[in-house]
């Protein structure tokens, strides 16, 4: 702060001491020249006294501003009047009043300075009592600063505890007016350093997790994408296996076009080279036995069975006429059983004999122990039931009987197996399945009524045939009986499934089995042609055959496998080298020429398709 320059006073001569409130002394026996050599040097001093009260600094003239710092009484520090003097009172200027004792003292040295004389030999003396002076009012003046400091600092804190307490009053309830006010205080003191450092901490907390989210939130919407995503690749999947479904919908469509188109084509050459559907009911009058006998025969075939029927029944008409048949001579081709030179007797038996005739040869031909060839048994047996004289005569009648008559099961078997067409494993196997299941239905049969529902009867088919597809044991239902209309509880006479007529046919059930029976063989013969990837006359090695089987059945059992490998390779079951034996590769057969053995023997699946259910 600035302070004004001090005035020059002039020093007197007279020699007394005076005793002053500060407690500077001055010895009037260093001042002991005349007021007349006074005034003849004060004007040479007063200059010089100026600049050095000025250059020392300790006796600078007292600051000219007085002091606002006063202690307020009945001020309430919230209310309106409070800030409005407050705000003026920070606007004025500081200032303090000098002390009184101080202007006494300096008046007094104005006038003892006037009074002396400053001679040569005293002026030493004088500047060393001047600076004596000097020293002490520089105490004194510090010490009343200290003081006034101290001052201004406890008038603060009294009006602060002031404020204090009348904020505590305000706030506090009428039954707290006798806590302790220095208690109070300091509450209200430590509880404000709560409240800023709370502050602090929100502040921090803000800046630091405003973009924050609550981990409850956080984990629910977690929750929340993660299902999302699992929704996605379901729906990702599903997606892509529509595709795949679109695509192999295309592509059947394709082949269905083109199919279509073929057909069409077909159906145009047809209609243009083709000839009227034939009246079979012309045949009627025909045919021995009149309308009724040809509706029996025709009775649920197509056209080109029913020409077989009719050749037949043609073809019997002339075998009746015929009294002798010509010998076929003795031949390496000549089945044994026909090997004759001349004439042999044609014994006109009706299809009922002959039926009769081959049923019982199938009977002793079971309980046979020592097996021979079937041709052979054959003549034997007929040597045993007509005499040697007319076995012959016999074996060439029934063998023409059985060659003409193709549409009758047990003449066309027999004759397939007298031939050397079909396996004799193949008619025992398909009796014993019929066996089994008329054993089965039986068990089924709880009352022995001869009754079952169709619900038995669909059981029981799935546990005989556990490989057949669902639609052929449909089949097979609607075969014994069951139709669109039926239900699970209607009855079924199952013995009647299993009859036969006088000609030795079966019933459509059974019929069904045989038939399903050898569309399963060509069918896994098929597979096994696909499995190899040749042609009919490419050459066909053992170990393929044997790999291409246990692909396509891997359900075969090694015995099973060997009888399959031996009958196509016309080797015995004890010849056959076993896997991984070097001399596989040289046992080589026509793919056209073992497929034909395989379709000899009784082939069927033993277990389910890799990508198909057993139902």
């Amino acid at each position: 702060m600035a302070f004004p320059k001090p005035r020059c006073s002039s020093f007197a001569t007279t020699s007394r001491t005076h005793i002053q409130p500060s407690g500077v002394t001055v010895d009037d026996s260093y001042l002991t020249e005349t007021k007349s050599s006074q005034n003849r040097k004060f004007s040479q001093r007063q200059k010089t006294l100026s600049c050095q009260f000025s250059i020392g600094g300790h006796l600078s003239p007292w600051p000219t501003y007085t002091s606002g710092q006063t202690i307020l009484h009945n001020r309430k520090p919230c209310s309106y009047d409070y800030r409005k003097r407050a705000g003026s009172w920070q606007q004025q200027p500081l200032g303090t009043t000098k002390p009184r004792y101080l202007e006494q003292l300096e008046n007094y040295l104005r006038k003892e300075l006037l009074l002396l004389d400053l001679s040569t030999d005293s002026a030493q003396e004088l500047r060393l009592q001047v600076s004596k002076l000097r020293k002490n009012l520089a105490e004194e003046y510090l010490h009343y600063l200290s003081e006034r400091d101290a001052r201004k600092i406890l008038i603060a804190d009294l009006n602060e505890l002031r404020y204090q307490r009348e904020d505590m009053s305000l706030a506090q309830s009428p039954g707290i007016w006798g806590e302790d006010p220095v208690k109070l205080t300091l509450a209200l003191k430590m509880t404000r350093q709560d409240l800023t450092r709370t502050q602090m901490e929100l502040n921090t907390m803000k800046a630091n997790f405003g973009d924050v989210v609550p981990r409850r939130d956080f984990e629910m919407q977690e929750k929340t994408n993660k299902d999302l995503q699992e929704q996605l690749d379901s729906l990702r999947g599903d997606y892509e296996e529509v595709c795949k479904e679109h695509e192999i919908l295309l592509q059947l469509h394709m082949t269905t076009l083109k199919e279509r188109d073929q057909f069409y084509s077909e159906l145009q050459e047809i209609q243009r080279t083709s000839t009227p559907r034939p009246d079979w009911t012309k045949c009627e009058g025909v045919v021995a036995g009149g309308p009724n006998r040809w509706q029996m025969l025709a009775e649920g075939k197509n056209s080109d069975q029913l020409v077989d029927v009719l050749l037949e029944e043609i073809s019997e008409g002339l075998l009746r006429e015929k009294d002798f048949f010509p010998g076929l001579g003795y031949g390496e081709a000549i089945p044994s059983f026909l090997r004759f030179d001349g004439i042999v007797e044609n014994k006109k038996p009706t299809k009922k004999d002959v039926v009769n005739l081959l049923k019982d040869a199938w009977k002793e031909r079971l309980v046979e122990e020592q097996k021979e060839k079937f041709p052979d048994f054959f003549f034997n047996f007929l040597e045993n039931r007509f005499g040697p004289g007319d076995a012959m005569a016999w074996a060439y009648t029934i063998f023409e009987n059985i060659k003409l008559f193709r549409s009758n099961e047990v003449m066309s078997q027999f004759y397939a197996l007298l031939m050397g067409k079909r396996s004799e494993s193949v008619y025992i196997k398909q009796k014993e399945t019929v066996v089994q299941l008329l054993k089965e239905m039986t068990n089924a049969d709880s009352q022995n009524e001869g009754l079952i529902t169709m619900e038995n009867l669909s059981t029981v088919l799935k546990s005989t045939f556990p490989f057949k597809r669902e639609e052929r044991i449909q089949q097979l239902m609607e075969a014994g009986g069951w139709h669109s209309n039926s239900s699970n509880a209607d009855l079924l006479n199952y013995h009647s499934l299993f009859i036969e007529d006088e000609e030795g046919q079966s019933m459509p059930f059974v019929q069904k089995l045989w038939e399903q029976y050898m569309d399963e063989k060509d069918e896994y013969l098929q597979e096994l042609k696909q499995e190899l990837g040749l042609e009919l006359h490419d050459k066909v090695t053992l170990p393929k055959v044997r790999e291409a089987l246990m692909n396509i059945d891997p359900g075969l059992d090694k015995q099973t496998l060997n009888s399959y490998l031996s009958q196509a390779f016309q080797l015995p079951v004890t010849e056959l080298p076993e896997e991984g034996e070097e001399k596989e590769e040289g046992i080589v057969e026509q793919l056209q020429i073992a497929l034909e053995q395989l379709q000899m023997i009784d082939l069927r699946r033993m277990g389910p398709r890799e990508q198909e259910p057993a139902s």
